[in-house]
């Protein structure tokens, strides 16, 4: 199995096991350059035509603050930051967090780590702001280990650490990373931008992985009920001519369904919401292999943080929350999860009885440090999701390092 897919978060599905193949494939810069993309580049003008209509275009958005960051009040209760202590923003983004904690709490140092070097000149900044109080760091969560040492930082050193999984509202915004199926723009998704070069774009996903693959890439990230549909779209449109643009894809996958199933989805504020959106959420974790790197993530956090250190974890969507969740107790995230007593009950046949092994306390998994999560998973307010409609699907889990 490759490393890609290790640590993904319960024991493989059926459905993502036909990606594993493809994935030496597109890792492998020698090999792709023999595929499509010798003739087109995602970062060039799609000049085809896109299948438009009254029916399938996008909404008109209004515009919105640049960035808000998520359950600010909760996050600063339950990492209880005392002056003078040691904060790791795991995902600083655009600061958001991390200005918080530097404005409530005197003295405080952030370690402020991202992938993106957008997001990396913001914490610049942000450090000529505090002088000697922030310290940026870019590169993601697995090359922490050999990057923070040099700031001094090693195992016990941090006393309070922050991720925000996900997608960021700086990155969504932005038509030219491709992350917004509402914004035309290159169908890109990579959160590290131009760092690495030869890392494939959601464009080379799309146009490179067979329908079989491409299919479960959708149902492993993107929990798409209708895979095979959107699949054979997908590889229908491409066989005209390749797909580069984030609303050719919104486009193609909406033409898959009637017109009346185009905003037949509703969000948890009851609002429409297209189609495409799992689709676009399934590429781009895919892409940005973000469970593995939201795992590795959490084991910086587990290594750095002292003991009565605190975490506090954002999540935006199920996959996430339930890495997040068995990470904190221990569980080994390559094992099937453990199923609950009603869960067991459902599966026994009717009439026969089955004995539960009682559940041993202590380190699973590989874990060497014990959590004890503060409460159970917290949700913004609602004043906050009218505020602020991003919210709406944020997750907050809070734990300590024992």
């Amino acid at each position: 199995m490759p490393q890609y897919y290790s640590c993904f978060m319960a024991a493989p599905c059926r459905q993502t096991l036909g990606v594993w193949k493809h994935v030496a494939t597109l890792r492998n810069p020698r090999m792709f350059r023999r595929c499509w993309r010798k003739s087109w580049h995602p970062g060039r003008l799609y000049t085809g035509s896109v299948p438009s209509s009254p029916d399938c275009e996008m909404p008109v958005q209004e515009e919105k603050p640049f960035h808000t960051p998520v359950m600010v009040k909760e996050v600063l209760q339950f990492l209880n930051i005392k002056p003078g202590q040691i904060v790791l923003d795991l995902t600083f983004g655009a600061g958001g967090h991390s200005k918080a904690i530097l404005q409530s709490v005197p003295g405080v140092t952030v370690v402020a780590a991202d992938r993106d070097p957008t997001a990396f000149r913001m914490a610049q900044q942000l450090a000529e702001e505090y002088q000697g109080k922030v310290k940026p760091v870019l590169g993601r969560f697995s090359e922490l280990n050999n990057l923070l040492p040099a700031l001094g930082l090693g195992p016990g050193t941090v006393d309070a650490a922050l991720l925000d999984a996900g997608c960021s509202s700086m990155q969504m915004d932005s038509a030219e990373r491709g992350f917004s199926l509402s914004k035309d723009g290159p169908l890109d998704m990579r959160m590290d931008g131009d760092r690495y070069p030869d890392m494939p774009c959601a464009a080379d996903v799309v146009n490179a992985l067979d329908q079989q693959a491409l299919a479960s890439v959708l149902a492993a990230y993107g929990e798409e009920r209708h895979t095979r549909k959107i699949a054979a779209a997908i590889a229908q449109a491409r066989s005209v001519y390749p797909i580069g643009r984030t609303l050719q894809l919104a486009s193609i996958v909406a033409g898959a369904f009637p017109a009346s199933a185009l905003y037949a989805r509703r969000d948890r504020l009851q609002r429409p919401s297209h189609v495409a959106t799992k689709t676009f959420q399934a590429l781009r974790i895919f892409v940005n292999d973000e469970l593995n790197e939201l795992h590795a993530g959490l084991r910086v956090a587990q290594t750095l943080l002292r003991p009565k250190g605190r975490l506090c974890v954002l999540t935006f969507h199920s996959l996430e929350d339930r890495l997040t969740k068995r990470f904190l107790r221990g569980e080994d995230l390559a094992a099937p999860p453990r199923r609950s007593l009603r869960q067991h009950a459902r599966a026994r046949p009717a009439g026969q009885e089955e004995e539960f092994e009682e559940e041993e306390e202590g380190d699973e998994g590989g874990n060497s440090v014990h959590w004890v999560s503060l409460k159970k998973v917290i949700k913004p307010s609602e004043e906050e999701v009218q505020e602020n409609p991003r919210a709406r699907s944020a997750k907050l889990r809070t734990a300590v390092r024992q």
